[in-house]
C-alpha cells in the first residue's frame, strides 16, 4: 500500500476530533483525574477479548512501515514467532508514554503473520481512561494487564505481549538505556507456567534514544505516594522535544534513533509442573534465564552500536546467530 492510498483510509479509522483530542495538552490531564477519581469502571472490564480488528491492524502495519522508515527499523528473528498457538512475547520496555517499541513489533508479526495472527497486548489502566485512547486499544487488542485476560488469550491460542519492567524499565536513565531491568516482576512467568506456554523474547534497542531520560524518579514517587494513586513507581525527568526539560509522563516528538527488535528463540518451560509457578526457587530460577537470554540479545544489538545512528553493518550477522532456533541459554 502507497502514502496516498493509506492517507485516503485514515477518515475510516481516525476522525479529526481525535486527531484535535490527541494534540490537546489538556488530554493527559483529564485522563489521569478520571483515572484518580476512577469514573469508568465499566471500561476495566475483560470479561471477554476486545473486538481486535484485523482491518485496523493491517492499517497499523502501514504506518508501521513509514515509521520504519523513519527511524531506520532493523528486524531480527522474527522467524521466531510462532505461526499458530499460544505463546507469552515477554520484551524489554523503552520510550515511555511513546511505546514505538510495541507498536514496531506489533507491525513486524503483523507483516510476517498476517494481521489474524492475533496479538494482544498488556497495558495499564491509564490506557483505559482515555477515551480515543480506549478506542484504539478495543481495535488492536490491548488487555488490561493482569493475569485473567492474558490466560484468556492464550488458552484461545493466540500470543500475548507483556513488559514486566514496566514504568520502572521504560523511564529507566538513559545511561542504563543497554540494560534489560525486569524490577524482579514474576508475574510473567507464574502466567507461563500455569498456561504451559513458552516465552519468547522481544529485545529492542534505539527506542530508548528517542528521548534522555535524566532521572527515574523513583524517590520522589515513593514520597508522593504515586505507587498507591497512579499505579507508577516512578516520577522521571528527561530531555525531549519539543519542551527540553520535560516531566517524563507528558508526550513528546521522538529524536529519530535508529532502532531494532529483535525476537529471541522460545524459553520453554513445559518440563516444569505448573505447581512450580508457586514455586519462590524455580520462579527464581527460570527468571534468572529470561533476564540473562534478554540481555544477551540487548548487549548484541548494542555491540559497537553509535547513539542514535545504530549498529554497523558487520556487526549485525552476530545478532543474527544469536537467534538462531539452537541457541540455548542454560548453562
Amino acid at each position: 500500500m502507497d502514502l496516498p492510498t493509506w492517507l485516503s483510509q485514515a477518515p475510516r479509522w481516525v476522525s479529526w476530533r481525535d486527531l484535535a483530542h490527541a494534540l490537546s495538552p489538556l488530554a493527559p490531564l483529564s485522563t489521569v483525574v478520571d483515572f484518580l477519581a476512577r469514573r469508568h469502571p465499566e471500561r476495566l472490564e475483560d470479561a471477554t477479548l476486545p473486538g481486535r480488528d484485523p482491518a485496523f491492524i493491517a492499517w497499523l502495519a502501514e504506518l508501521t512501515r513509514v515509521l520504519g522508515r523513519v527511524f531506520r527499523l532493523r528486524l531480527h528473528g522474527i522467524d521466531n514467532v510462532p505461526a499458530h498457538g499460544p505463546a507469552l512475547l515477554v520484551g524489554n520496555h523503552n520510550g515511555g508514554l511513546l511505546a514505538l517499541d510495541s507498536l514496531f513489533t506489533l507491525g513486524a508479526i503483523a507483516d510476517a503473520l498476517g494481521p489474524e495472527r492475533a496479538v494482544y497486548p498488556l497495558a495499564h489502566d491509564l490506557v483505559r481512561y482515555d477515551p480515543v485512547a480506549h478506542r484504539f486499544a478495543e481495535r488492536m487488542g490491548i488487555l488490561r494487564a493482569g493475569h485473567q485476560g492474558a490466560a484468556r488469550a492464550l488458552g484461545a491460542g493466540h500470543l500475548v505481549l507483556v513488559y514486566p519492567g514496566s514504568d520502572i524499565d521504560t523511564f529507566r536513565p538513559f545511561r542504563d538505556r543497554h540494560r534489560v531491568e525486569l524490577a524482579g516482576r514474576m508475574g510473567f512467568l507464574r502466567l507461563a507456567l500455569r498456561e504451559r506456554v513458552p516465552i519468547i523474547p522481544v529485545v529492542s534497542a534505539g527506542t530508548h534514544e528517542q528521548w534522555i531520560v535524566l532521572s527515574r524518579g523513583d524517590r520522589l514517587a515513593h514520597t508522593l505516594g504515586t505507587d498507591r494513586l497512579l499505579r507508577t513507581k516512578v516520577l522521571p525527568l528527561a530531555l525531549a522535544l519539543p519542551f527540553g526539560l520535560t516531566f517524563g509522563l507528558l508526550p513528546y516528538l521522538p529524536l529519530p534513533a535508529q532502532t531494532s527488535i529483535a525476537f529471541g528463540p522460545p524459553l520453554d518451560f513445559s518440563e516444569l509442573p505448573t505447581t512450580a509457578a508457586d514455586d519462590p526457587a524455580t520462579l527464581a530460577r527460570c527468571y534468572d534465564e529470561v533476564v540473562h537470554a534478554m540481555q544477551a540479545i540487548l548487549d548484541a544489538l548494542a555491540a559497537g552500536r553509535r547513539p542514535f545512528l545504530g549498529q554497523p553493518a558487520d556487526r549485525r550477522a552476530a545478532v543474527d546467530a544469536l537467534l538462531t532456533a539452537g541457541t540455548s541459554w542454560r548453562a
